[in-house]
């Protein structure tokens, strides 16, 4: 990742988030990868332990992309994310 402008898409979990998400984790983590792929995303994680939220890095994509992004990931399909937001990040330094 370099120094510059992202886009970060924060989650807010449920509370059981470990206990519920197994059958949605496939379809969660396929499409981070094709985002990956595709150069739209370039890092995403969850935070905290156990996790309370997640964290998606987007580069070079709009607020309506991303938008469409989240509105797809089948863990707020499925009601695992209570709230989202996008967020503009701006990397001053970077490894």
């Amino acid at each position: 990742m370099d120094a510059g402008t992202y886009r970060l898409l924060h989650y807010d979990y449920v509370p059981d988030i470990v206990e519920r998400r197994d059958p949605f984790r496939p379809g969660h983590l396929a499409a981070i990868e094709e985002a990956v792929a595709d150069g739209r995303m370039v890092a995403a994680g969850a935070v905290g332990v156990p996790p309370s939220g997640g964290m998606l890095v987007f580069s070079d994509v709009g607020d309506e992309a991303i938008r469409a992004y989240a509105e797809a990931d089948p863990y707020v399909v499925a009601g695992l994310v209570t709230a989202w937001r996008i967020e503009p990040w701006t990397v001053v330094a970077a490894r």
